[in-house]
């Protein structure tokens, strides 16, 4: 999970300072000095950390905290300013459509940042906007990039432009003209990377530059890459001119610095970040959410957004109808483990739940694990004992233990697991005040699961 451990971090700090009550200013400084460990231990630019420790502490010895009643939440609420600041402010950059289509964007980076999957992913985001992108297969050297790209693009369905034996500038020439008489809005110059930023590769991007009018030149660099991706972008900010980024393999990187040093560094806003394998896996970049993820206070805003996209409506309305006629089966229960695998994972959820800074790799682990479990006994099920499940004996308690892998126990509990929500929405009916507190107690279903 990305910044794990300079959130890990800041929590133990931020906990240190609420335990004291009243802060002075050794106190603040002393709690500063912590935390420009932490961003420096997580990979944070040297310089960024000092200009960004230096803003929050002037304000932190100000009146603004000494004359609180909270003092440790105020610092915490600066800390959280200056973050969403550092990565950009309030308002997430958006890609600039311009009116007359088609928007020509060129993505370019190094070789291995995940150009081309992130070429993809974009042209699915803007399919989800009622956009009709293309693809542009402009990486000529790389064995295989034009098949990748084409394999990618039918994935995310998108068309694919290639034009073999070409130069780069002339293929993207060719594909605006193309968009322009096929009403492709969006254009996506999948182009070629280098092993390192080299004048060759600037100088293409230039030659393309010339023959295109190109609206959005986005840099893709790898989160993991640490300074090394800083180090990147400035190359190509200061030699190409940029106009935002897209960081890939957010979700790998436990420490996460690239993301807060590279929109100081660049002067550029991150404007998407790749968060998975999946084509589906790329967020539009929120610096006060991603601020919020850091300090542990969760991402509500995105869940929900997450929820909307991968949520079957349909299903949904049924399975909630079911509930409440009383005709909740282990179906729907497995129906309901299928959403949340659709959305990442038990672990993806749970990193953007409030409090979830608080929840160790380890538990996030044993909750996937357990679901898997879970899936597995009701797959393990016959239809009939699927859909009444006060069909299962001692008997088949075995068989299906024994076909899942697991033990009769894990099998009692799944079931006990299910009468308790067959029990609360029976208890919903009769009075609907029941549900907050019923679901409260429902919150630890994959812990009760050990």
């Amino acid at each position: 999970m990305a910044f794990e451990s300079l959130s890990e971090r800041l929590t133990s700090v931020f906990k240190k300072l609420r335990g004291k009550g009243k802060l002075n200013e050794q106190d603040i400084r002393e709690a500063m000095r912590e935390v420009r460990v932490a961003l420096l231990e997580a990979d944070v630019n040297y310089k960024v950390a000092k200009e960004f420790i230096a803003d929050v502490t002037e304000r932190a010895i100000g009146q603004e905290v000494m004359d609180s009643l909270t003092p440790a939440q105020q610092v915490v609420k600066i800390v959280n300013d200056e973050l969403t600041a550092l990565m950009g402010g309030d308002e997430a950059a958006r890609i600039r459509i311009k009116a007359k289509p088609p928007t020509v964007i060129m993505l370019c980076g190094l070789q291995g940042a995940g150009k081309t999957t992130h070429a993809a992913k974009l042209a699915k985001y803007f399919l989800k906007e009622g956009r009709r992108p293309l693809l542009v297969a402009c990486d000529i050297y790389r064995p295989a990039a034009v098949d990748q790209l084409c394999i990618v693009g039918e994935k995310a369905g998108a068309p694919v432009f290639r034009l073999d034996g070409e130069v780069p500038e002339v293929i993207a020439k060719k594909a605006v003209a193309h968009a322009k008489d096929h009403g492709n809005d969006i254009v996506i110059l999948d182009t070629a990377g280098r092993l390192h930023v080299d004048e060759a590769l600037m100088a293409e991007l230039q030659r393309i530059r010339e023959n295109v009018e190109v609206d959005e030149t986005l840099l893709v660099i790898d989160a993991m890459a640490g300074q090394d991706a800083v180090n990147v972008a400035k190359s190509f900010a200061d030699s190409t001119g940029l106009d935002g980024i897209i960081l890939t393999k957010l979700d790998g990187d436990t420490r996460g610095g690239s993301a807060l040093s590279v929109r100081t560094v660049t002067g550029k806003p991150i404007k998407f970040a790749g968060v998975g394998e999946k084509l589906d896996d790329l967020e539009v970049f929120h610096p006060s959410r991603m601020a919020s993820r850091i300090l542990g206070m969760g991402d509500v805003l995105t869940l929900i957004e997450k929820a909307q996209d991968t949520a079957d409506q349909k299903l949904a309305e049924q399975t909630a109808r079911r509930l409440m006629q009383n005709k909740f089966d282990m179906n729907d229960m497995l129906t309901q483990f299928e959403q949340v695998k659709n959305m990442g994972g038990a672990g993806a959820m749970l990193s953007m739940v409030p409090g979830a800074g608080r929840i160790s790799d380890d538990d996030l682990a044993k909750s996937e694990r357990e679901m898997l479990h879970m899936k597995a006994i009701i797959q393990s099920m016959t239809k009939a004992e699927r859909a009444k499940p006060d069909l299962i004996d001692p008997k088949r308690k075995r068989r299906i233990a024994a076909g899942s892998g697991t033990r009769v126990e894990d099998v009692n509990r799944l079931l006990r697991q299910y009468e308790q929500m067959r029990k609360l929405m029976r208890q919903v009916k009769k009075n609907p005040r029941a549900f907050g507190r019923g679901m409260r107690g429902f919150g630890g279903m994959f812990n009760n699961m050990r």
